[in-house]
């Protein structure tokens, strides 16, 4: 079962570097522009070492800048170890109110050749691996914590982070609440602990982190003779895997570059009925998203899409993802773009950087249940759990005991 532990985590002195201007997104999500604004709030924003620039004028590479910047950090009491080995309990509150409540601590990863109860729970798109492989090995460090689902019911009522006041209490720029405690007490600590221990975590977000220190935690116990050691585990967020902590968004598609004159709804009529809907305004859209419908944006208009029975039995599953995936390996040469949101739908479609978009249903916290009981994964870029935690509230550093 899963292995959970406390570490004594990196934090920064909120009068030398305010959290609020230090935080950052997950590096995944973060534009080129947005880097270079995160990095103007503040010569200590934790993008700096997440996603590291060479310094050519100094001849260092990318990754001897994030850790000599990490050292420089740590020397000059930027960030500094807490005194014991903590947890860290973190609460996200968005625009809505809505909340979700976690802890951040070391989750063990599998011994080497074993069978693990850490499960992906979606499959990943072909990505390079090596560049947070060598980030991790450049700085022995978890910068930001990957994202898992406890299928045990009651962990977060081990703890209840709001009987003292938090350690850092900001708002990011999407006007997300961000709230961290820090919980040091062994009894409370051993309580979550052997909460996450009774079932499997299922991860939501940070599948290439967890593949990047499962093949660190490989190289080190072969240089160490087998040896355990800080790199058997990773920084994680773990939050239940219940309907009232996590919102799940759907990921849609756009397409561009199909032939000229390809009629897409007429293409489509083989596997859907496709019902026009109306203009592809934000009325529409938005009772259509509201209804959970699958839908078509091209033209400037709007269709909802009523997937043929035997399309579904073909593709296998009920999953749009997966229902769109076929549909689109059968059309002519064309591109997919990833869009988080109907909003970056709608503006790809109107700068021209798409031709028509697919706007698909999101999955609910029971078929994610229901998959990962059966260890089954998801296709690629199935789901978007929301808001995504900070980069920067909380650090754990290899080396750091």
């Amino acid at each position: 079962m899963p292995r959970f532990e406390p570490f004594r985590g990196l934090r920064y002195r909120p009068d030398l570097a305010p959290v609020a201007q230090v935080i950052a997104p997950p590096y995944d999500v973060i534009t080129p522009a947005e880097r270079v604004h995160l990095a103007s709030r503040h010569q200590a924003n934790a993008v700096l070492v997440e996603l590291p620039e060479a310094d050519l004028r100094g001849g260092r590479d990318r990754y001897t800048v994030a850790t000599d910047l990490f050292a420089h950090w740590q020397g000059e009491g930027v960030i500094a170890a807490d005194p014991e080995p903590s947890l860290y309990p973190y609460r996200m509150t968005d625009t809505t109110g809505r909340t979700t409540t976690g802890v951040i601590g070391a989750l063990g990863l599998a011994e080497p050749g074993e069978e693990s109860d850490i499960l992906p729970h979606e499959q990943t798109l072909p990505k390079p691996k090596s560049d947070r492989l060598d980030l991790l090995r450049a700085t022995r460090a978890n910068l930001s914590p990957i994202w898992g689902l406890s299928m045990a019911a009651g962990v977060t009522a081990t703890f209840d982070p709001t009987d003292d006041e938090p350690v850092a209490d900001v708002h990011d720029d999407d006007g997300v609440r961000h709230q961290l405690w820090v919980l040091s007490d062994p009894d409370a600590v051993a309580a979550v602990a052997a909460a996450v221990a009774t079932a499997p975590v299922v991860l939501a977000d940070g599948h290439h982190r967890y593949e990047t220190a499962r093949a660190y935690q490989s190289e080190c116990r072969v240089a160490n003779g087998g040896l355990p050691g800080p790199y058997d585990f990773v920084m994680a967020l773990v939050v239940e895997l219940s309907e009232d902590q996590l919102t799940v968004g759907a990921i849609h598609r756009t397409i561009s570059g199909l032939p000229e004159g390809f009629d897409l709804v007429d293409a489509l009529s083989e596997w859907f009925d496709v019902v026009r809907a109306g203009a592809a305004d934000d009325r529409t859209l938005g009772a259509l998203v509201d209804s959970r419908s699958l839908a078509l944006v091209s033209g400037g208009r709007a269709y909802l899409l009523l997937p043929h029975a035997e399309q579904l039995e073909q593709a296998g599953n009920d999953l749009d993802s997966n229902l769109i995936a076929t549909v689109l390996a059968k059309l002519p040469p064309h591109e997919v773009v990833h869009r988080h949101s109907v909003a970056e739908v709608m503006e790809a479609l109107a700068q021209g950087g798409a031709e028509a978009a697919f706007l698909l249903r999101p999955v609910t916290v029971k078929q994610i249940e229901e998959w990962a009981n059966e260890r089954r994964r998801m296709p690629p870029k199935t789901t978007y759990f929301s808001p995504k935690p900070r980069t920067g509230m909380v650090f754990r550093s290899l080396e750091v005991v």
